[in-house]
């Protein structure tokens, strides 16, 4: 790097440049200095994982996972161990150098691997100090990572289950012109992919699957099959991030939000606004969740933030409530999506990178659901039709078994009456 060599200073000059100086220091003071860190929330994917599940022709099968199929790695471990160091330089003078139970709460999925990343990620934010060290030998120390069972779960597994509406909606997501000119387009890709995995289906939705055991197999050196070209995985990737915009957006997004990302944004949503209370006590200042790609996109879907790619292991999107020297309170985001830079800034459509709270939260209150339960109904309209269709097909049927029944009855009538004077003329 080439430096170029200045004349030097004269002191008009120099008195000039320390004006300057002076008040651009006074600027960045009165905009910067006053603003203090009240809250932040953490949502981050799980590090390195071995595939999910092998397609039927892959040479590798679960038994070449030391763990099996969809467990964190011994590089996932690493990846969230200095991602907890990066918080915990990021945050030093905000939260406790040594962990305190009332600063921070973590809450994962209920899958081995994003606890395993919670975990982790904790021992590099909280070495254990002084009183904390239970064994000389040992620079970790158990710290508490909250769960609930997966079927359990209506706050981090995306996409949020039992919710007809949006079954509905991602039927009439398929149906769209944008849809299936992507799967015209890619129909002989599609096949192609059909007959050298194995699969009996092969789609747009499903094409995820595929890519996927195929990345986690290259990550870890494992040689693929001829037919896996660059090509044909750029072609995959593309796919893959095109069946996360089906998933939580492109169609409705609105309305898809609010069913799904629009869930979990309302819970960041109340803590922030909580913490921002004039009379609030809260010694909470860190909350973390540990959980999936489809997570941060469905959070970042309903922000209108997502970038249209999924979300590598270990990233992580922030939330930091601050509080402005006039006493006001701001939201400011971040994303760290590479390890070898710092987290870049996000604004909300509409919105500075400090977004007043009062203009983040009618910001998102749109896709934010009232009642999540009764939002992820099918209209009424739809059911009353339903209703009525199945009422007249019954009625008809009803209708039918009678008119049988009376042919029935009638018949029987009129044999008995055709032997009536047989009988009688036995009798006489």
């Amino acid at each position: 790097m080439a430096f170029a060599v200045l004349p030097p200073c004269q002191p008009p000059q120099i008195a000039t440049l320390f004006l300057i100086s002076l008040t651009a220091f006074g600027l960045l003071n009165t905009a910067f200095g006053e603003r203090k860190l009240k809250f932040v929330t953490v949502l981050y994917r799980h590090g390195d994982r071995s595939p999910v599940k092998a397609y039927p022709t892959d040479p590798y099968k679960e038994s070449a996972w030391p763990q099996g199929f969809g467990q964190l790695t011994q590089d996932g471990m690493r990846q969230h161990f200095e991602l907890g160091q990066v918080l915990k330089r990021r945050y030093q003078g905000f939260l406790n150098e040594t962990y305190d139970r009332h600063q921070i709460i973590v809450r994962s999925t209920d899958y081995d691997r994003t606890l395993m990343s919670a975990e982790a990620n904790l021992a590099g934010m909280y070495p254990p100090n002084g009183s904390q060290v239970f064994n000389p030998n040992l620079k970790w120390q158990p710290i508490p990572v909250h769960t609930v069972p997966q079927g359990e779960d209506k706050l981090l597994s995306f996409p949020l289950p039992n919710c007809p509406r949006f079954d509905s909606l991602m039927n009439e997501t398929k149906h769209t012109e944008a849809f299936l000119n992507m799967t015209r387009f890619y129909k002989d890709f599609l096949e192609m992919l059909k007959n050298r995995t194995g699969l009996e289906n092969s789609t747009i939705e499903s094409v995820w699957s595929i890519h996927d055991t195929l990345f986690c197999e290259a990550l870890h050196h494992m040689p693929p099959p001829p037919w896996v070209t660059p090509a044909v995985m750029e072609k995959l990737r593309r796919l893959k991030d095109f069946s996360f915009q089906v998933l939580f957006g492109m169609y409705k997004h609105e309305e898809k939000s609010r069913l799904q990302g629009g869930v979990l944004l309302d819970h960041i949503v109340r803590n922030i606004t909580e913490s921002a209370a004039p009379d609030s006590k809260k010694r909470l200042k860190m909350m973390v969740y540990s959980a999936h790609d489809t997570t941060i996109v469905a959070l970042q879907s309903a922000l209108n933030l997502f970038n249209g790619r999924q979300p590598p292991y270990a990233s992580c999107h922030i939330f930091e409530l601050l509080q402005e020297d006039d006493g006001s309170f701001s939201v400011a985001m971040y994303f760290r999506n590479d390890s070898t830079k710092d987290p870049y800034p996000l604004a909300l459509p509409d919105c500075a990178q400090y977004c007043p709270l009062l203009d983040f939260v009618r910001l998102t209150k749109p896709v934010i659901p009232v009642n999540w339960e009764e939002e992820c109904q099918v209209p009424s309209t739809i059911r009353d039709t339903e209703v009525i269709i199945g009422l007249t097909v019954c009625g008809s049927l009803l209708c039918l078994l009678i008119g049988l029944l009376l042919l029935v009855l009638c018949r029987q009538r009129d044999f008995t009456d055709g032997y009536q004077h047989v009988i009688n003329e036995d009798h006489s």
